[in-house]
């Protein structure tokens, strides 16, 4: 039984380790565009930086032009509005106020992602800022609490901003790497001889506790009792000439 569970565990080795060959083939990429890209979940964050040594500010229209054809900044999940905080700290000196690509839309009275995205998570400072929304209203991240606050479209301006896309998985999945080979053939010829070793010991259990044994439960390995050797050598004797 301690083999089994061995050999069982060696094929669950063989299968995670195609699994972590396919996810690091099939990641994808950020875009090489010259600028720093920062991968999480799946997409790529850029986090714009200005001069050091002068005050930054960026008005909405700014921001949107900063990402040149990216989106800005939104966020999905609490584990990305945490990434995004931790990130920016590293980044950037003090607390800094991040556009998020956020609208407020008259036609539907609500908020919207500017991809059209479903609003899916918020952390807004001070509950549901539904009452709070006029016309161009917008909304910044603030690095210090993470929360998230209403500011207008035209007249504020912040010191942050992060673009972000999607990571790019199509030529990954058009061409296989040879790590996906290599880990295939060698998890087959794991199994099998795995499932060989199993078989093997079982039909030891079975049949007796020698290599021989197990081998002669099966023709044409099987040998012949004493006296059935006694009869076949006699009915040979007999029919000789």
């Amino acid at each position: 039984m301690e083999l089994r569970r061995k050999s069982l565990q060696l094929v669950t080795s063989c299968v995670f380790a195609l699994c972590v060959g396919l996810q690091a083939v099939c990641a994808g990429d950020c875009p090489a565009d010259g600028r720093t890209w920062v991968p999480n979940g799946n997409k790529c964050f850029h986090f714009i930086h200005g001069k050091e040594d002068s005050i930054k500010s960026y008005t909405y229209e700014r921001a949107l032009d900063l990402c040149h054809g990216f989106g800005l900044l939104t966020i999905q999940s609490p584990e990305e509005n945490d990434f995004v905080i931790k990130y920016s700290r590293e980044v950037w000196n003090g607390t800094v106020i991040m556009w998020l690509g956020m609208y407020f839309d008259t036609n539907s009275d609500g908020m919207k992602w500017l991809n059209e995205k479903p609003l899916m998570f918020t952390n807004w400072e001070s509950g549901d800022p539904s009452d709070l929304m006029p016309t161009e209203t917008c909304v910044a991240l603030h690095s210090d609490t993470g929360k998230w606050e209403n500011v207008s479209c035209t007249d504020d301006v912040e010191n942050g901003v992060v673009c972000e896309t999607l990571q790019e998985t199509k030529q990954a999945k058009q061409k296989p790497s040879m790590l996906i080979s290599a880990l295939v053939i060698l998890s087959v010829v794991a199994i099998v001889g795995v499932s060989a070793v199993i078989w093997f010991l079982h039909q030891k259990h079975n049949f007796g506790s020698t290599i021989f044994t197990a081998f002669e439960y099966h023709p044409p390995f099987r040998v012949l009792e004493t006296d059935q050797s006694c009869l076949v050598e006699a009915e040979d004797t007999d029919n000789v000439p």
